[in-house]
């Protein structure tokens, strides 16, 4: 069975991870998406609500699921077995991050391969930071993000 983990903070979860999710889906017989508790990031969600708006976006999807996870990835992705990660890449900015951090983990585990994929032009720019900052100033975000993640941001923002 080929399994890959699609780790983020998810915070929250758009339309540009929903796309790379899918093209994942396309490659893999199993994606787990692995919510990172991302103290550090300090997330607007806390990890049950993220775990909570992934699985509400995924649950029509075969072979996906979704976990928290308060680790190092590396380590996370051992406790799994899974020895693919999957990273999205949406400009050239994000390619030396993800790069540095694709060496930093097979530095810690030589087993970790990372596969690193597009979303569609379409989503391209998509972002949680993006999404957070438009619905912070009251923007429409319901092209950005999933239909069933909309209310979550609702709640918690004055977003169209």
């Amino acid at each position: 069975m080929r399994v890959a983990i699609y780790p983020g903070t998810f915070d929250p979860i758009t339309n540009g991870h929903m796309d790379v999710i899918k093209r994942a889906q396309k490659l893999f017989d199993k994606v787990l998406v692995a919510v990172a508790l991302s103290e550090e990031k300090r997330p607007v969600f806390d990890i049950n609500t993220r775990v909570e708006m992934v699985q509400a976006a995924i649950k029509d999807m075969q072979g996906v699921e979704v976990e928290p996870f308060d680790n190092l990835l590396v380590s996370f992705s051992k406790e799994k077995d899974i020895r693919v990660m999957i990273r999205g890449l949406r400009a050239v900015s994000d390619f030396e991050f993800e790069l540095q951090m694709g060496y930093a983990n097979a530095s810690l585990w030589s087993e970790i391969e990372t596969v690193y994929l597009m979303p569609s032009l379409k989503n391209a720019f998509i972002s949680s930071s993006v999404v957070r900052s438009i619905a912070k100033h009251g923007g429409n975000v319901a092209h950005l993000v999933p239909p069933m993640v909309l209310p979550y941001l609702q709640s918690r923002f004055t977003c169209m």
